[in-house]
């Protein structure tokens, strides 16, 4: 049996050796980490955050690029079709991979086979608020106040599958309700209608619809994390009253699928090292977000069941991108 193992392991050897050599000298020149969105917005904020302390990790330049356009495409498409050699990352984010393939007819990549995972990480909890003028004080008795009235009630979101909107299509999903979407063109004016009373509802992140909550100007039901949110722990989570109800998008970090996996178990112990430091976690916490580090086996599988779940509540509600 020990000739046997031996020989095995002699002929494997050569096979892992392109492998190993690779990840010893990675990385050997700047890492390229492509935000598929415009730069300003929150995606771009967070990719660039990480930057830094990855760039210290690494030994090498992480050079934010934003490729914006095409619903995250553009971006995502240009990682699918880098080399495999972990020098050009994805800042994810739902679309990609999760929301796209369902929300259009096609996207210019394989969301899975395209893709290498290498850790998740973060979580921004959505807050349901609604105008002080709703009688309505809890989730419950929204759902029974929209269901008196089908159609009349109104939620906001910043555009067509955004995580805004696919959390309203969640809500009117589990609670069987019929609620008016209204998209905007981005987050500012919809939260100018809803404090106006213009628009009943939305669902946006705590960073948003907290603070006028907590001054008055907007009333909180509840989180959408499955369990409350250790940001607003004061806060019920809406799956108290709709078991289910999870729509607290995720960010990630990916590379170009085909990477040695030595290089992503590289590029993954760099970021979930960055998560794990209590500093950085406590800055993560004040822009209203949790680190969620993650093993890239962690973040396939979750990325698998978030798609499942979002095309079932796309599909119901016949969401097509523009």
């Amino acid at each position: 049996m020990n000739t046997t193992l031996s020989r095995r392991a002699l002929l494997a050897a050569p096979a892992l050796v392109p492998g190993l050599a690779l990840a010893q000298s990675f990385p050997n020149r700047p890492l390229r980490m492509i935000c598929p969105f415009a730069a300003g917005g929150s995606a771009d904020a967070s990719a660039r955050q990480l930057a830094e302390p990855l760039s210290a990790a690494l030994g090498q330049p992480v050079v934010v690029e934003n490729r914006p356009g095409g619903g995250a495409t553009i971006g995502a498409q240009l990682v699918a079709r880098a080399a495999p050699d972990g020098h050009t990352l994805l800042y994810g984010t739902p679309g990609p991979q999760i929301v796209n393939p369902h929300l259009m007819r096609s996207v210019p990549y394989d969301p899975e086979r395209d893709f290498a995972p290498v850790s998740a990480y973060k979580r921004a909890p959505n807050l349901l608020a609604v105008h002080p003028g709703l009688p309505a004080r809890n989730l419950a008795e929204l759902i029974d106040l929209a269901k008196a009235r089908p159609g009349a009630l109104t939620f906001a979101s910043s555009g067509i599958g955004s995580s805004s909107h696919l959390a309203g299509e969640m809500l009117k999903f589990l609670a069987r309700v019929d609620i008016t979407h209204v998209p905007y063109r981005g987050t500012s004016q919809a939260m100018t209608d809803l404090m106006a009373g213009t628009v009943a509802m939305a669902l946006d992140t705590l960073s948003i619809l907290l603070p006028p909550s907590r001054a008055g100007a907007l009333r909180a039901l509840g989180v959408t994390t499955p369990g409350r949110s250790a940001l607003a722990p004061d806060l019920p989570a809406l799956a108290e009253t709709l078991p289910g109800f999870d729509a607290a998008p995720f960010n990630y970090i990916a590379t170009t699928g085909g990477t040695p996996p030595a290089i992503v178990a590289r590029l993954n112990a760099a970021v979930t090292g960055i998560l794990n430091d209590p500093a950085y976690r406590a800055r993560m916490e004040a822009l209203g977000e949790e680190a969620t580090p993650s093993s890239p086996e962690e973040l396939a599988a979750t990325i698998r069941a978030e798609s499942a779940r979002w095309k079932q509540v796309i599909e119901a509600a016949g969401i097509r991108a523009e």
